[in-house]
Formats: C-alpha cells, sequence, structure tokens
C-alpha cells in the first residue's frame, strides 16, 4: 500500500507540536484527521477535524467507538497537559487527570486502532512524551509520571505488536520554540535556556514532525520501543 492512501490520526493537533505534525504528513500525502477541544480550532490546510475533550470520559468513549469503525494506519498520541506544583501539594483530581490525558487516552487510542493494524500487517504508533520522562526535576512529579508510564507503554506495546508490523515508538521533545514556551517563559527565561542547551537554540515544531514523519514512513522498517530524545543534546551533558 501506497504512504499516499494512508490515514493518520494526530491528537492535540491544532497548534504547536501537533499542529506542524499535522501539517507535514498532509504534506506526505497521507488523510489526518486532527483532534481538539475547541470547535473554534486551527488546523492545517486539506485535514480533517474532530472535536473530542479527553478529560471528558463520555466524549472519550464517543471518540474511541468512532476510531473503531475507521481504518487507522498511523496514530500518532500527542495531546497532553501539564500543571506544575510540589509534590506534597498535588491535588489528587490534578494528578488524577494529567495521568488520565497523558496516559489512559493513548492507552485507550492505542487498543482502538491496534485489530485494523494487525489485520492489515502495516501500523505505525508515535507516543509523544517529553524529556521530563526520561529526566525530571522539581515539581514535575505528575508529568514526569504520566510521561515515563507512556514510554514504559509504548516499549510493551512494541515487544506485543512488532512482529504484526506495527512499530511503536517514543518521541521526547526537549525545549522547543512555541507560543506556549514564550509566553510561560518569556525572552528572558528562554535567552537563560539557550545557554543550558549544548546547541544554544530551542528545537523548532518542525523538526519534531520531521523525526515523527520518517518513523511513521515506509522507509522506517525496523525500529520499533524506542525512545527518541530530540533535545540539542540538552539530557547528554
Amino acid at each position: 500500500m501506497s504512504i499516499k492512501k494512508k490515514r493518520a490520526i494526530v491528537t492535540g493537533g491544532t497548534r504547536g507540536i501537533g499542529y506542524a505534525i499535522a501539517d507535514k504528513l498532509l504534506k506526505d500525502g497521507l488523510e489526518v484527521i486532527v483532534t481538539g477541544t475547541s470547535n473554534d480550532k486551527t488546523i492545517p490546510n486539506g485535514g480533517k477535524f474532530y472535536r473530542v475533550d479527553f478529560l471528558k470520559s463520555n466524549e472519550t468513549k464517543i471518540f474511541l467507538d468512532y476510531l473503531k469503525n475507521e481504518n487507522v494506519d498511523i496514530l500518532i498520541n500527542n495531546a497532553g497537559i501539564n500543571k506544575i506544583g510540589k509534590f506534597s501539594e498535588i491535588d489528587i483530581e490534578d494528578f488524577d487527570r494529567i495521568l488520565g490525558v497523558n496516559l489512559r487516552t493513548p492507552f485507550q487510542l492505542c487498543q482502538a486502532v491496534i485489530p485494523y493494524m494487525k489485520e492489515s500487517g502495516w501500523g505505525r504508533i508515535i507516543n509523544i512524551t517529553s524529556i521530563f520522562g526520561n529526566i525530571t526535576k522539581e515539581y514535575r512529579a505528575s508529568y514526569s509520571t504520566s510521561k515515563f508510564g507512556l514510554d514504559g507503554m509504548t516499549a510493551a506495546l512494541a515487544a506485543e505488536m512488532s512482529e504484526y508490523g506495527i512499530l511503536a515508538n517514543s518521541v521526547a521533545p526537549g525545549f522547543i520554540d512555541t507560543e506556549l514556551t514564550r509566553n510561560v517563559l518569556g525572552e528572558g527565561g528562554i535567552a537563560e535556556l539557550r545557554e543550558q542547551i549544548p546547541m544554544k537554540r530551542l528545537g523548532s515544531s518542525k523538526e519534531i514532525a520531521s523525526l515523527v514523519s520518517w518513523l511513521v514512513s515506509e522507509e522506517n522498517s525496523y525500529i520499533s520501543g524506542q525512545n527518541l530524545m530530540i533535545d540539542g543534546g540538552f539530557t547528554r551533558v
């Protein structure tokens, strides 16, 4: 089957890294369905939009049922949430919400698309994790728990599914130059951060998208179960 005939789902694809991934896959010739939480959506030209809020179990269930009736060849689990806080002060409801969106939902989406992938003998699953699923720092307990868990799930998934032609990998972005990053850190914070990165710059969403594009292509026939960090060398120094 030509890559141009394949269908991809990109969750959280209306901005930042998710938008860049969806845009690149569309340019690669795929059919791309993007999810987002708001009807006031911005999606790449040519993409299709499905509104779903993964914090709401009823909406998630409807979307899972929808996926089971679609022939999904490529799943990009990109949607995620975060809330920074001291370990001793984390509200258990916030903890559950973060794990729900960042870990439970990707698990459910994988379960929904795997039957068709097994039947067709081909599939690609990319779970967007984070460098904070490989290292961590203060106030990241909930987020790191979810991202370490997502990478573990990816490895287990690959161990079971690779023999069926379903390759699953994690992609772990470092500090990426997005609107959210600029709003949170400001110019001063970004300048300080650059000095900590060996390449002396933040990454771009397009760089993440290019890696994902290759991993889900037919050119990738033997990489599975890996956690690929794209961070300008930050986690290696």
